[in-house]
């Protein structure tokens, strides 16, 4: 249930990182309430406030087809069935599946501010709340938000800055930061002080004042380019020693190849064709007729 305790204070530093001395903090607001169920149910309610209840699926009334019987009811041997869009069937409808819906939870106005205020002191009994005296942002400059946290050594967690009203050159800066969350003192609800591990508040958001001091700047980090390595020249390949040539042994002497005879093509006959023959044979004389 709730546990209290008393007196909380925090570190002060100057919106540019430089330590100032230790302030009390506000005894409404942090006086160590730290109520568990309240808190559960705050988170619950806002994480299920953030889903979009779009999940659908068709019943046996929304699927297309499926208007007449498959078969006729009886003489087929089969069971009877009315249509093929039944649960039963492949493609059928589906049965009691989800619909959309709204998951929103309503938690009171009153039940909602004592789990913030519930928030607030969990982390300031770990000393993970900081003050700042004021931020003047001119423009939105990532780097310069950077080395401001980097300044107070919580680089590698989660910040959360809370503003005395809305500065939109302050919120622009931390947009691109993973680990950092501006937001106005007046929006910040249990949830977004849950999730931060440091919460960082400007002192005109809870009623500190402070007087100025000397301050300076922190210096951005520069991102120091790393040179290439020197570009390594392959090896060059060694040139292999020619080798010996071994002695050649003494080569047996080789009998000569017989030549192989070749048959030679057939003269062409000198018979001359028969019309030439003929026609060179004298014609032979013709008969005498007897007296």
């Amino acid at each position: 249930m709730a546990e209290t305790t008393n007196n909380y204070d925090a570190a002060a530093y100057t919106g540019n990182g430089t330590a100032r001395e230790r302030v009390a903090l506000p005894a409404e607001m942090f006086d160590g309430t730290v109520n568990m169920p309240v808190l559960h149910q705050a988170v619950k309610a806002f994480l299920a406030n953030q889903r979009q209840g779009n999940a659908a699926t068709k019943t046996r009334g929304k699927v297309i087809g499926g208007n007449q019987k498959p078969w006729k009811q009886k003489g087929t041997g089969r069971a009877r069935q009315g249509s093929i869009r039944a649960p039963n069937w492949v493609g059928g409808g589906t049965v009691f599946g989800p619909i959309p819906r709204s998951y929103a939870e309503f938690v009171p106005k009153q039940v909602r501010a004592l789990a913030r205020k519930s928030a607030f002191n969990a982390r300031a009994r770990e000393g993970s709340v900081i003050v700042i005296d004021g931020f003047n942002y001119d423009a939105p400059k990532t780097s310069r938000l950077a080395a401001f946290v980097d300044r107070l050594g919580v680089a590698d967690q989660k910040v959360l800055i809370l503003t005395d009203g809305l500065k939109s050159a302050l919120h622009l800066s931390g947009r691109n930061l993973p680990t950092v969350h501006v937001l106005p003192y007046s929006d910040v609800s249990a949830y977004h002080i849950l999730w931060s591990d440091v919460v960082v508040i400007e002192g005109g958001a809870i009623g500190q004042t402070f007087e100025p001091i000397a301050d300076t700047e922190p210096t951005p980090r520069v991102k120091v380019k790393r040179e290439a390595p020197p570009r390594r020249e392959p090896a060059k390949a060694k040139k292999a020693a020619p080798k010996k040539a071994a002695p050649k042994k003494a080569e047996k002497k080789k009998a000569p190849a017989k030549k192989k005879s070749v048959a030679k093509p057939a003269k062409k006959s000198a018979a001359k064709p028969a019309k030439k023959a003929a026609a060179k044979k004298p014609a032979s004389k013709p008969k005498k007729k007897g007296k």
